[in-house]
């Protein structure tokens, strides 16, 4: 009781307008008409009140008369809202006294999702029994899973809450104030254990700005899996902000990249940066692509273009890494002027980032040596700019001249496996320069021992904030606040 207490203050702090109180999630022996009471007085916000049983995902398994009987003193004592489950919400509404607060019926499918057939059946029936507001709660197993629940909010005749649980679910909170959702659910820090799938409210409102976001806000985010790794979120919605933006920036943890589109295809989403591993697959999705995306092979960013809807693919990797290494080079060389011309230039990795890097090293000058876990990429990427393909077994004892330069591309070192290194330590020493496009961690094991080894390093953080840059001016037309977002990433760094 006590912690739940200290729970209801710490909303108050992080900027909650209600509180949940689980009663399930009491583990002491829990009086009803002794605690609840004192519980309901001591809230400094307004409070719904749920009493969730294990087959509704909760954690209450003893008597259900007298699960029911708390929540109809929750109801009587005055409680803003009363969440009931569907399957017992007949029994409950029948035996009410009091109808001085808001019922709240729920349904619960912890193990699978629902079908827009379903969700349209179930809220009617829930609208007939007398519900003030209705709740869905369900597993997420593909993220177009959610598309169903974004198109109820706009049919529904009452208020109504979606939630899509697991990381594919998530933008059923993140975009539910676009789409006319009642109210976003967000879990306290200290409460991640009991709802792991559920979006904290300090992320929320620190990270996504949810209380901004209206039926007018623009939709853009990141196409990718993983995604979780990304601070893509962090820094777009940060420089939405900082410029007066109405916009939200959004994991899109994709399985299907297909289904996506199609299923998505309707919701006029506003923009996309791609990910791992859809960088040149998503070429075919695209209504244009711009020249450079087209001789490259590949695109990281999509636009809706307003005056026709149409989807423009851009490659904001290319300038970004190239113009990285090159400032790491004139620095080293002390010099400015074509510092790339006729370096031997040694990719790793021929995925949608390495062919950016490659076309971009070969328009600088540079002769391009291209490897991969893959060879038969690695080759046809390699004739594609008109240079040599080497197979990754090779690499720690290539070594035709020194001063060479090495690029990684490939995931090898991304969090969590950060202890890896695509290439072994003291191969490194035949390099002038080494660049890995991972950013998280910022300093990778390969930075770290070539740096050991007398190279100058460049990571990734400085390709992400040059693309993340470009991608926002793209996104919206604005100048980004590039200062405001370097600044970020570096704090983000140092912790």
């Amino acid at each position: 009781m006590a912690e739940m207490r200290g729970a209801m203050q710490a909303a108050v702090e992080q900027g909650a307008d209600m509180v949940e109180l689980r009663l399930d999630t009491i583990l002491a022996p829990f009086n009803a008409s002794h605690d609840l009471p004192s519980l309901l007085r001591l809230s400094p916000l307004p409070a719904m009140v749920s009493f969730r049983p294990r087959w509704a995902g909760g954690l209450y398994d003893g008597d259900e008369h007298q699960r029911l009987q708390a929540l109809w003193l929750a109801a009587e004592l005055g409680a803003r809202y009363v969440d009931v489950e569907f399957e017992v919400a007949p029994n409950f509404l029948a035996n009410l006294k009091k109808r001085i607060c808001k019922i709240m019926v729920s349904y619960h499918s912890c193990n699978k999702s629902l079908t827009a057939e379903e969700l349209g059946d179930l809220a009617a029936k829930m609208q007939n029994m007398g519900a003030d507001v209705i709740k869905f709660v369900s597993a997420a197993e593909k993220i177009t899973d959610v598309a169903p629940m974004f198109r109820l909010h706009s049919l529904s005749n009452i208020p109504s809450i979606l939630l899509a649980t697991g990381e594919r679910g998530q933008i059923s909170q993140l975009l539910s104030p676009k789409y006319g959702g009642f109210l976003t659910m967000g879990s306290l820090d200290s409460c991640q254990e009991l709802f792991p799938s559920q979006p904290t409210l300090s992320r929320l409102t620190k990270v996504f700005q949810t209380f901004h976001v209206n039926e007018n806000t623009k939709v853009f985010g990141l196409i990718s899996c993983p995604v979780s790794h990304s601070i893509g979120p962090i820094i777009h919605n940060a420089a939405f902000a900082e410029v007066n933006y109405n916009g939200i920036y959004v994991p899109f943890l994709v399985d299907d990249l297909s289904e996506f589109f199609k299923v998505y295809n309707g919701f006029n989403f506003s923009g996309f940066s791609i990910g791992i591993p859809y960088k040149a697959d998503a070429l075919k999705f695209c209504d244009e692509v711009d020249v450079s995306s087209q001789a490259i092979g590949a695109v990281n960013t999509i636009v809706r273009r307003k005056c026709d809807g149409k989807l423009i693919g851009y490659n904001t990797d290319c300038e970004a890494a190239i113009s990285a290494i090159e400032d790491g080079l004139a620095e080293q060389q002390n010099t400015k002027t074509n510092v790339l011309q006729d370096k031997l230039f040694v990719l790793i990795g021929s995925g949608g980032a390495g062919k950016a890097i490659a076309f971009g090293a070969k328009q600088r000058g540079a002769r391009v040596v291209v490897t991969d876990y893959f060879y038969e990429r690695a080759e046809e990427l390699a004739n594609a700019v008109g240079g040599k393909a080497l197979r990754l077994d090779m690499l720690d004892d290539f070594c035709p001249e020194s001063g060479m330069i090495l690029a990684n591309a490939c995931p090898v070192g991304m969090h969590p496996n950060v202890d890896r290194s695509p290439i072994k330590k003291k191969a490194l020493k035949h390099y002038s320069l080494v660049f890995d496009a991972i950013y998280n961690p910022a300093t990778t094991k390969l930075l770290r021992e070539a740096a050991e080894c007398g190279a100058a390093v460049v990571g990734g953080l400085e390709m992400f904030i040059r693309q993340a840059t470009a991608q926002f001016e793209l996104f919206t037309g604005n100048h980004a606040p590039e200062k405001q977002m370097r600044q970020l990433i570096s704090s983000l760094h140092k912790h």
